[in-house]
This record gives C-alpha cells, sequence and structure tokens, in this order.
C-alpha cells in the first residue's frame, strides 16, 4: 500500500529517466493523471496511456530526451506539498521555479495547472511539485 502515491510518481519517472527507459509504469489516480496531463501539456513527456489490468488501473507514461545520448527532458523533480505538511500559496506568492524556466505544478479549485496557468487566472492553491 502506497501512501503518497505523488512522491511515488514522481520517483519512479526521476529513476526511469537516470536509467534511460523509455517508459515508465505508475499506479493511476486522479491526481496522478491530472500531473501527467500537464507533464504533457509542457512537453516534459511525449504519451501517457491509461491501462486496466484487473483491478488495477497504471498509466504508462513514454519519457522524453534531448538527443541520441538520452539525455533527459527532465533534469529534477521535488516533491513541496507533503501529507504530513501541505504548502499553500495565493495567486501573489505563488513561486517562479529557476526564473521561469522550471515549473510549479499547483492543485487549485479549477483543478490541477502549472504556476503560469494559476497568476493568469487569478488563484492560489497547494503548491505540489517543481519540475526543470
Amino acid at each position: 500500500m502506497i501512501n503518497d502515491t505523488i512522491s511515488d510518481m514522481l520517483t519512479r519517472i526521476k529513476n526511469a529517466n537516470l536509467a534511460k527507459h523509455q517508459i515508465v509504469q505508475v499506479p493511476s489516480t486522479k491526481m496522478t493523471k491530472s500531473i501527467i496531463q500537464v507533464l504533457k501539456q509542457e512537453g516534459f513527456i511525449y504519451e501517457f496511456k491509461e491501462i486496466r489490468e484487473k483491478l488495477r488501473k497504471y498509466i504508462l507514461i513514454s519519457l522524453k530526451y534531448k538527443d541520441k545520448q538520452k539525455r533527459p527532458i527532465i533534469t529534477e523533480l521535488k516533491r513541496i506539498s507533503k501529507p504530513g505538511l501541505r504548502i499553500y500559496a495565493t495567486y501573489k506568492e505563488l513561486p517562479k521555479v529557476l526564473g521561469g524556466i522550471g515549473i510549479a505544478i499547483i492543485s487549485t479549485s479549477k483543478g490541477v495547472m502549472t504556476d503560469r496557468s494559476a497568476r493568469k487566472y487569478g488563484i492560489g492553491g497547494e503548491v505540489i511539485c517543481y519540475i526543470w
């Protein structure tokens, strides 16, 4: 039983990038699916596909690399808000990751989105993770 599915997903993606794997499999929840959709929209991954296997659901993620040496597009993933300590920010306090190079994924009342989108809509929320 996994308590923190988001941290588990980020760790699996990070480890697959370090091992230069093309595909990584993560357990499917509504939150992990929303985060993966944001990663696809921002160009950090190629594709993802949800697979149902008996009673379990998984998401297969196709990772993206820069060149033939397989230098990963995602250099770092950092979990910010944890189950033991939730981190919230208003739209004025939303962080800029590496001066705007990376993204912060925010869970808002309008759904999961990047820090740029949340600033555009003028809403804050829970800061889930940083990706660059």
